[in-house]
């Protein structure tokens, strides 16, 4: 299905729909394994990292913010009104901009601001299909699962001026702004800390209770390092300096064939029920804490 970008340019959609190569990968567990790294590049943007700020609690509780986020984004894609829901999604940022820190004018809906929040998303699912699942995705699949993202943005119902044509012009874009545009926002940098160091006055899982996020934090906290950092792009390490060893490269090496490999033995149905579930259970749990559309 085409999709108007500009008067002078036609960014082609796919369909989106279980059947798809989009719906398959972000239905899959693995889907979500890139994620810290996804949110914290959203964070180096200064669009995205002054409205975090300003407008939630991040700092406080800056784990929060994607317990609230990730159920009702994947929603977007899965749940059979997704097209309503990223519309409801569009809506609660209507009211989200102002000044950030170096008095520079932001808004969460500014086109390439909001398409670089769905690109770490996309870029998500391409690389956790490309690391964590065993096989390789073809230049046809690339092609055909990018194309189904540009289905995926345009339910939003916002500017698609920014969209990258193909597979190969969002590569380009993506690792322009990873070089050029990225760069280390409060809110970056306190993520980063608590990513490097860990942090006792956080909260990591949205239920449980203390007791139960205190034993999340000593089994998850070294992963979560591994794969925030591990599925950074080299360009993102390098630029903000952040530590990354050879026995941190053959220990996240080592965790994605574990994740190759374990998943074999996990019927894919099983596996789908899974992170449905996972999502449903996260997001009744926080809506409470969900952005109010303005008025």
């Amino acid at each position: 299905m085409p999709v108007l970008s500009s008067p002078s340019t036609v960014v082609s959609g796919a369909p989106l729909g279980p059947g798809s190569l989009l719906w398959r990968y972000a239905a899959d567990m693995r889907s979500l394994l890139p994620g810290a790294a996804a949110g914290l590049m959203q964070l180096m943007h200064p669009g995205i990292g002054a409205g975090v700020s300003e407008h939630s609690a991040f700092f406080d509780a800056p784990f929060e913010r994607i317990h609230r986020s990730v159920p009702q984004i994947w929603a977007t894609i899965l749940a059979p009104d997704g097209a309503d829901r990223a519309r409801g999604i569009r809506d609660l940022h209507r009211a989200i901009g102002g000044l950030d820190e170096h008095a520079r004018r932001y808004h969460a809906l500014e086109p390439e601001t909001f398409w670089w929040a769905h690109a770490t998303f996309t870029w998500e699912i391409f690389k956790a299909a490309e690391t964590f699942h065993p096989g390789t995705l073809t230049a046809e699949d690339h092609e055909q699962m990018y194309a189904e993202t540009v289905t995926w943005y345009s339910r939003y119902g916002v500017s698609m001026r920014p969209v990258p044509a193909d597979y190969a012009s969002f590569q380009s874009k993506f690792w322009h702004v990873c070089t050029k545009r990225l760069e280390l926002t409060p809110a970056a940098a306190r993520a980063l800390e608590i990513a490097k160091h860990g942090s006792d006055s956080i909260t990591i899982l949205p239920v449980g209770g203390p007791r139960l996020d205190r034993a999340g934090r000593l089994v998850i906290e070294r992963p979560l390092r591994l794969l925030t950092f591990g599925c950074l792009p080299t360009i993102v390490r390098q630029r903000f300096d952040i530590p990354w060893t050879p026995l941190d490269q053959a220990q996240f090496a080592a965790l994605a064939m574990a994740n190759r490999q374990g998943y074999r033995m996990m019927p894919t149905g099983i596996n789908h029920w899974a992170l449905r579930r996972m999502l449903r259970y996260i997001g009744a749990h926080t809506r409470h804490e969900r952005y109010q559309p303005a008025a």
